[in-house]
């Protein structure tokens, strides 16, 4: 989150000299009813992680204890990266865009969990610190956002805006999660491939002579849980899994 923050800062101190320096064309998209562009994103993934009230609890199979019960479940912000494409965005008025802008999304989603014994069952693709066992969801999707850009007034090169809408999340490959026939303290956590979302966040337009440069800030959350529900330790103490993302992007229009 540090590196994304100096990251930001970075961009728009380097940019906004720039911004205000001159009157640029930003490529006439401004008056076009119609155009399109490209972006690249670092993308932060975690979970919002609702736990059934006897999580602690150990985990039996047939009536055999597979675990010493849990002490402790967490998410783990893990990086990743898009690049997607705006197709297109639609002049509303002078101050209202409308933009579709599907992305092709490359991330893995990590939750540690500490069992009482301090015992570790990490399988042989994944490393967890000491005491912990970690379950990694590999996956590739491709988003397809909605969404709203309200802007405000251009002051020579420069122009802010809010932005707000829903995605739509198709996993289209991922790591094979292949645990048929394994015992249940193997077994992976696995989520819906297939998700609705709701984003917003806030962005600044700078023009140049020949394009126009956005970097942009965005947070989403999934609508409903995302956890594929199976019975095994790393389910079962779950109840809901939600999917939270930040998002820094840059689009060139």
């Amino acid at each position: 989150m540090i590196k994304t923050k100096t990251l930001l800062s970075f961009v728009l101190f380097i940019f906004s000299v720039k911004a205000f320096s001159q009157g640029n064309y930003g490529g006439g998209v401004d008056e076009k009813n119609i155009h399109f562009g490209f972006s690249f994103q670092y993308i932060s993934s975690e979970y919002k992680i609702q736990k059934f009230e006897d999580w602690e609890l150990p985990y039996y199979e047939n009536g055999v204890q597979v675990t010493q019960g849990l002490k402790s479940i967490r998410s783990i912000q893990n990086p990743g990266f898009g690049i997607g494409f705006v197709l297109p965005d639609i002049f509303i008025t002078p101050n209202l865009n409308f933009r579709i802008t599907p992305t092709f999304i490359f991330t893995d989603r990590i939750i540690d969990y500490q069992f009482n014994d301090g015992a570790s069952y990490d399988r042989a693709d994944s490393e967890s610190p000491d005491g912990f066992t970690r379950r990694t969801v590999t996956s590739t999707s491709l988003e397809f956002p909605i969404s709203l850009k309200l802007k405000s007034d251009r002051r020579k090169d420069f122009r802010a805006y809010l932005i707000g809408g829903a995605k739509y999340s198709l996993g289209i490959s991922g790591k094979k999660a292949d645990d048929v026939g394994d015992i249940a303290i193997a077994k992976l956590l696995k989520n819906k491939r297939n998700f609705l979302s709701y984003e917003a966040g806030i962005g600044f337009d700078l023009y140049f002579e020949y394009f126009k440069l956005s970097p942009e800030i965005k947070l989403s959350n999934s609508v409903k849980s995302i956890l594929n529900r199976e019975d095994h330790p790393y389910s079962a103490p779950i109840d809901k899994l939600f999917l939270r993302n930040f998002v820094f992007s840059l689009y060139f229009e």
